[in-house]
């Protein structure tokens, strides 16, 4: 757990800080925005990096993501006594060796303990955000050079004319970039049987509605949270949803969905609210307020516990949308802007076909040859 730490009046410790020993750097919340706060002497610089973000219009949950990159990286400088301006590109390489990447599991059945272990997706994630990082610090006059290595098939280390955030890059990462090897996996879905029995443990209609949200409509969680009530379509089911760098979609979805955010409007959500979200907190000193990410994952985490479902989760409620969809046949550009995806290669990933149906389609077709023969 982080330790206690000083802080102003109508600030707060995130729940969600990844520490998991007495750190001299914490992420904290104040009047709702995201903050570095401890001992580390690159917490000004930080907290100047965050507020560019904002400057810039990022989203909030980049910025909070940003911001927890950021403070893992400091840790792991005061940890090896290494200043911000002294850090070389082998010391970046330390720090994603300190991370301890996970690997794929085998049939070795000798299991290595580490302290920290971090899946290769968060630690290509840290490293691109403490390249953004830097890339501000080079623009600020704070040091001549990016010390953070961006390797590329056929070349070394990052061109320095690229620009402060260039890592997003005008379209897809490449592959070439990430310092950790990441391992392709398709989307993973759900067993309707086991969603319907965790569906069935949800106590109220606002919790069903929100689960609905995601498996009929391919919501992502925060595209839940941040729903708006002027935005929820009743007459022709649909729902004007704003998801990733601020794109929008419209999405139908099915009536069964639609049923149960009647009865949570009608009956559970208090009369008379000025919030503007659809899904807020039903009870508690917070009553009212827009539904937190922390307190998502707590529902789903005390239902997973209750209804045996432990495999639920909300991303995987999204997947199974995406790939019933799939399956179905429906066209890739279609599925892509339902769920509002940036890349085709991401939507194409849903199309993943069982053996029996691969098995089928060949039958089929050497059936077809045969018959012309």
């Amino acid at each position: 757990m982080l330790r206690e730490v000083p802080r102003s009046a109508g600030s707060k410790v995130d729940p969600d800080d990844e520490g998991e020993y007495q750190m001299a750097v914490s992420v904290q919340v104040a009047s709702g925005e995201y903050h570095l706060f401890g001992d580390w002497g690159g917490v000004s610089r930080g907290n100047d990096f965050l507020s560019h973000l904002r400057a810039r219009a990022f989203a909030a949950a980049t910025v909070r993501a940003y911001a927890y990159d950021v403070a893992n990286f400091a840790r792991f400088l005061e940890e090896h006594e290494i200043a911000l301006v002294a850090v070389e590109p082998m010391d970046v390489f330390a720090w994603v060796d300190w991370q301890g990447a996970r690997t794929p599991a085998t049939t070795q059945t000798v299991v290595r303990l580490k302290p920290r272990s971090a899946a290769p997706a968060t630690i290509n994630r840290r490293v691109a955000a403490v390249r953004a990082f830097f890339e501000f610090l080079v623009m600020s006059g704070l040091r001549e050079s990016n010390p953070v290595p961006a390797p590329r098939r056929g070349q070394g280390l990052r061109p320095t004319a690229r620009g402060m955030l260039g890592h997003l890059g005008p379209g897809r990462a490449r592959g070439g970039g990430r310092l950790v090897r990441e391992q392709r996996r398709l989307p993973e879905s759900l067993d309707l049987a086991e969603v319907q029995v965790f569906l069935s443990g949800l106590r109220t209609h606002r919790d069903r509605a929100m689960v609905l949200a995601m498996l009929l409509g391919g919501l992502r969680s925060a595209e839940v949270r941040g729903l708006l009530l002027a935005d929820v379509d009743q007459g022709r089911r649909r729902l004007r949803v704003i998801g990733k760098g601020g794109r929008e979609r419209v999405v139908p979805v099915d009536a069964v969905f639609f049923a149960e955010l009647a009865a949570y409007l009608r009956h559970e959500r208090p009369p008379g609210l000025a919030t503007a979200e659809c899904f807020v907190v039903l009870r508690g000193p917070t009553t009212g307020a827009p539904v937190s990410e922390a307190g998502l994952r707590s529902l789903f985490r005390r239902h997973r516990a209750a209804s045996g479902a432990i495999r639920v989760r909300p991303h995987r409620l999204r997947h199974t949308y995406g790939t019933e969809l799939a399956a179905a046949g429906i066209d890739l550009l279609a599925l892509r802007e339902l769920m509002g995806h940036a890349s085709p290669e991401t939507t194409s990933r849903y199309v993943h076909l069982s053996t029996e149906h691969l098995a089928a389609e060949y039958a089929a077709a050497r059936a077809t040859l045969a018959g012309s023969r």
